[in-house]
């Protein structure tokens, strides 16, 4: 680390986002440790998913000599993909409210206007209406989920 980088704050991946970043405060840095954190939810869920197919079928796919592309891509995605829409949409559900919270370390976005323009002036309106907007926004994703995982599932 150079003499005019410090790592400056309590956070598992202060020194790691310092060394890819260059500081641990701001947009960038928030951006990072955000793909980070929604990048080991977003494998769990997807494996979660995909070992919820029943394994006859795929070994009946072997059988009749599907090799590993062709059942990862005729047999496996199809039949998870309900699933996996609904735990896509928990993740961008998730990365919203990430965002929303990278305002306080000045990440920008609903959460910063919140706290500068809101709460740092008492101004509870303008906090209310940011939170609403936030609200609003996830369930909207929570509705456009859901309305797309059934429609996938009904076939």
């Amino acid at each position: 680390m150079s003499a005019d980088r410090t790592y400056d704050g309590p956070n598992a991946l202060g020194p790691v986002t310092l060394e890819v970043v260059g500081t641990t405060i701001g947009t960038d840095a928030a951006a990072f440790v955000m793909i980070v954190a929604a990048s080991f939810g977003i494998a769990r869920i997807v494996e979660q998913n995909l070992v919820t197919v029943d394994p006859g079928v795929i070994e009946a796919a072997r059988a009749v000599g599907a090799g590993p592309l062709r059942i990862i891509l005729t047999l496996l995605i199809p039949e998870a993909l309900g699933p996996l829409i609904l735990g896509y949409t928990f993740v961008v559900i998730a990365i919203v409210d990430m965002s929303a919270m990278a305002g306080t370390v000045g990440g920008g976005g609903l959460g910063d206007f919140a706290l500068v323009y809101g709460y740092q002036r008492f101004d509870w309106q303008v906090t209310l209406v940011a939170t609403l907007i936030i609200i609003a926004g996830v369930q909207g994703i929570q509705f456009f989920g859901n309305w797309l995982a059934r429609k996938v599932l009904r076939r």
